[in-house]
């Protein structure tokens, strides 16, 4: 569907980070392709409700959503919704096609 090009380690980094940033590739991949697939079928959604259709953790949600939105396949709506602890939280949609060609 789309690749994940965002760097996941620093120069600096000892060789066993090396080694999981490039574990973690498709590890990413996968959790960026259902994160699209619920916004597509569920309309647009808050962090803690992707969460909840995907059945990712929050956190694994929150670290694709701005790598997503970079790739320009999802954007924010401008409203919030209630997370699951009853704050508000930034809603997430699909962008179209067409909204991406232009």
């Amino acid at each position: 569907m789309f690749d994940f090009i965002f760097p996941r380690v620093r120069k600096s980094d000892p060789l066993t980070s090396f080694v999981a940033a490039d574990n973690a590739k498709e590890l990413a991949k996968k959790h960026g392709s259902l994160i699209v697939a619920c916004l597509v079928q569920h309309g647009p959604q808050g962090k803690d409700g992707i969460a909840a259709h995907t059945g990712l953790d929050g956190n694994q949600v929150a670290r694709r959503l701005k790598e997503l939105e970079t790739l320009g396949l999802i954007c924010l709506t401008g409203k919030t919704v209630a997370s699951k602890s009853k704050r508000q939280e930034r809603e997430w949609r699909f962008r179209g096609i067409y909204e991406r060609r232009g």
